[in-house]
């Protein structure tokens, strides 16, 4: 089923994976994992390795995204994944930009959230009430906030390299 993504060279395996997460050792060892046989294969061996990523990894995964509200630049597949996931926060950029500048100034870190499927105003609303969290609270938040990304990442990625 993944015949093609499983024939890939290591290298162009592991680019493929980058746009689904931006830690090159996760991508390494998601791409050594193969072959897979199915789609859910791929997904499961990489929400597992996802899963074992220490902090200071998913900070570096985290600097990768762009700020929600902002329009992703470039022309990559992280970039129109990035895009699509973020279409319903459009309209509300002053209020995003303000809430992820009191988030970067309380945490250190880009505001982070699964969008897809949510209005501005439910993005708002998270990144309000997430200002309240302590630092520990706020990185099991984003470590699954960023875990359901990955794995939306993984499914489409599996799509569209099923041959």
């Amino acid at each position: 089923m993944l015949d093609r993504f499983n024939g890939l060279a290591p290298e162009a395996a592991e680019e493929a994976l980058l746009a689904c997460c931006a830690s090159p050792g996760w991508a390494a060892r998601v791409a050594a994992a193969r072959p897979y046989q199915t789609p859910a294969d791929l997904v499961v061996s990489g929400v597992t390795a996802f899963d074992e990523l220490g902090w200071a990894e998913l900070q570096r995964v985290l600097a990768a995204h762009p700020r929600i509200g902002q329009r992703p630049s470039g022309g990559g597949t992280d970039a129109e994944w990035s895009r699509r996931e973020q279409s319903g926060v459009e309209g509300a950029d002053e209020e995003l930009a303000r809430a992820n500048e009191a988030y970067e100034r309380r945490f250190g870190h880009l505001f982070l959230i699964f969008a897809t499927g949510k209005s501005a105003a439910e993005v708002l609303a998270d990144a309000r009430g997430r200002l309240g969290n302590d630092e520990e609270t706020e990185r099991v938040v984003v470590r699954g906030e960023l875990r359901k990304i990955v794995e939306l990442r993984l499914e489409r990625l599996a799509e569209s390299v099923a041959a």
